[in-house]
């Protein structure tokens, strides 16, 4: 039962203070306001996945076998 209270004190309190903490200290320190900083990273975070998705559609291994197995049948 104590174990679930402290858990909770964490979750629901301290969890988003850390986060806020965190992210005013970051915007501090690179010397920009918070809801920019803010609106950077979703701009980041949409870049990286745009990337992901591209890579792995390109390292796929199915298409790699595919590709794999059509250039060893160019060969013979």
């Amino acid at each position: 039962m104590i174990a679930l209270l402290l858990y909770r004190t964490v979750a629901d309190q301290l969890l988003p203070l850390g986060l806020k903490l965190a992210a005013r200290l970051l915007s501090h320190s690179l010397n920009m306001p918070e809801p920019l900083l803010h609106s950077t990273s979703d701009y980041v975070v949409a870049q990286v996945v745009t990337f992901e998705h591209g890579v792995g559609k390109t390292l796929c291994p199915l298409r790699l076998a595919r590709l794999l197995r059509a250039w060893w049948q160019t060969l013979s």
